[in-house]
């Protein structure tokens, strides 16, 4: 099929719009079948898509101001292929989880949400920088309205002030973006803002320092990393179910992509010079916001900062420089992407049955709601890091790449899995077993076909990738090598090049 990245873009942006003019009784029904034809379109991709080629495949490239270099240019590679399915399935099961009792103006929900499909896929498939950022920036709209319409008591501070943090970040970042524009046309006379053009740019040190920084402010609020890490609970406290599967499943992968994406190939030299301070934010990230998530009594919350953590262990394994670390960190952001997409749908169950999140309200439930609390036992299990769950395999991964990096920090993220189990088995243990504790709850429904139609792909998923992670690890791994050889290449120091160490393997690849 031609065109197939055009289409899986602006397919859903112009159904959104004939959104518009569709009855507000069939709303939810249109929306499904908009995101079901979608994830059928990103399933061709991927059936389409040549696993022996690490490079950029379904190019396209249009002119749009010749003058500047800004281009319609749009591609995906074994890093980028697997987020976008991500999206697209996350965005589907979302949909058929909304209640239709229970969202109000259900029409201007699902017309959100397809703009939004639309901004995720654009930023993943984008070539052109500036493409790429007006995608980025648009993906705040329909997300602040998300927040801002159907969110909880303070739902509008919560969007202001995810509006504003990343906003913010993402002006810094166009500063850095239009400024490796004015230096590619200083050394080839040409205005560009191509990506690929980008990476044969000859930078030095210092001012690969400063770019990597102004691109880390757009990057790092996003993940979110530590200190900018504080907006995310806010938003995931106020943010309707949907909205909080969204923002923990695809919108902080758009963060740690823009690292991968931009920042480690543009900028081999600084990356490796920022390894120390990465790692020291990270580490941070996982340990503290862990310890806060066991402290909380709020289970929506207990899960919020519980990605955050998570993030902290895909920022490690990015920074770790070789084809373990890294293709286990991109693999990372898929399983993150779905099993905090997951509990955060079982919150939402259980919150439109009760009315509360507190764990405190809760206790017996496994008594009263067998398949509910059976599927999140194994999300749960996934989170955690057991064998055999998709959350084991990128986790794994990652610490098994970093700890050529440094043992020492390596020892200190692992403490994600103890801690991250200490506070997780604490909310299961607290609201599913013992004593049913509050007498309202002894009438709950399990859960019905909706909802199981919502849940069980993900299940299905979590066991699936991992027990045989390779038809997803082997397209990554091939992206993530090549990736490696020409930031080896690139490098100016010996000390970058020496840090890169997994060159070797990668040559022998080649």
């Amino acid at each position: 099929m031609e065109h197939i990245l055009s289409i899986l873009i602006f397919f859903p942006l112009l159904a959104g719009i004939l959104g518009f003019v569709v009855d507000k009784e069939v709303a939810k029904a249109y929306g499904i079948s908009v995101a079901a034809v979608e994830f059928l379109l990103s399933l061709w991709l991927w059936a389409s898509f040549d696993t022996n080629y690490a490079g950029m495949q379904f190019n396209e490239f249009a002119p749009i101001i010749s003058q500047f270099g800004i281009s319609y240019n749009l591609g995906v590679d074994g890093i980028s292929l697997f987020i976008v399915l991500m999206s697209t399935l996350i965005t589907l099961l979302g949909i058929i989880l909304l209640d239709e009792d229970k969202i109000a103006n259900m029409k201007n929900m699902i017309i959100s949400l397809l703009f939004l499909e639309m901004t995720m896929v654009g930023v993943f498939l984008s070539l052109d920088a500036i493409i790429f950022y007006l995608f980025w920036e648009l993906s705040l709209v329909p997300m602040l309205y998300i927040i801002g319409a159907w969110g909880g008591p303070t739902r509008v501070y919560a969007a202001v002030k995810f509006f504003l943090y990343t906003f913010a970040g993402s002006l810094v970042m166009l500063v850095g973006l239009l400024a490796i524009a004015y230096l590619y046309h200083l050394e080839a006379g040409v205005w560009t803002f191509n990506l690929l053009d980008w990476y044969q740019l000859d930078l030095s040190v210092g001012l690969q320092f400063w770019l990597f920084l102004a691109l880390f402010a757009g990057f790092a609020i996003k993940v979110p990393m530590f200190p900018f890490h504080t907006w995310l609970p806010h938003a995931h406290g106020q943010a309707p179910t949907i909205g909080s599967v969204i923002l923990a499943a695809v919108l902080l992968k758009m963060g740690t992509y823009g690292f991968v994406r931009f920042s480690l190939p543009l900028f081999p030299d600084a990356s490796v010079e920022m390894i120390p301070f990465i790692v020291v934010l990270s580490i941070i990230m996982v340990i503290y916001t862990a310890m806060v998530a066991f402290a909380q009594k709020d289970m929506k919350q207990v899960i919020a900062y519980s990605s955050v953590s998570h993030m902290g262990i895909i920022m490690i394994g990015v920074f770790a420089m070789n084809a373990e670390g890294l293709g286990g960190s991109i693999f990372l952001m898929l399983s993150h992407g779905i099993v905090s997409g997951a509990l955060f749908m079982l919150v939402g169950v259980i919150y439109e049955r009760t009315g509360t999140k507190t764990m405190s309200e809760f206790g017996g439930l496994a008594s009263i709601m067998p398949v509910y609390a059976t599927v999140f036992g194994i999300m749960l299990m996934a989170s955690v890091g057991l064998p055999l769950t998709i959350g084991f395999v990128g986790e794994f991964l990652v610490l098994l790449g970093f700890y050529e990096v440094s043992p020492i920090a390596t020892i200190l993220a692992g403490t994600t899995i103890i801690i991250g189990s200490v506070y997780m088995l604490s909310l299961f243990k607290k609201s599913f077993f013992g004593p049913v504790t509050n007498e309202k709850n002894r009438g709950l429904k399990d859960l019905n076909v909706r909802e199981l139609t919502a849940l069980l792909p993900l299940v299905a998923i979590v066991v699936w990738l991992g027990v045989y992670p390779k038809p997803v690890l082997g397209p990554i791994d091939k992206s993530v090598k090549q990736l490696l050889v020409n930031m080896e290449y690139k490098a100016r120091t010996q000390k970058a090049k020496d840090t890169i160490i997994s060159m070797q393997l990668a040559k022998e690849e080649k």
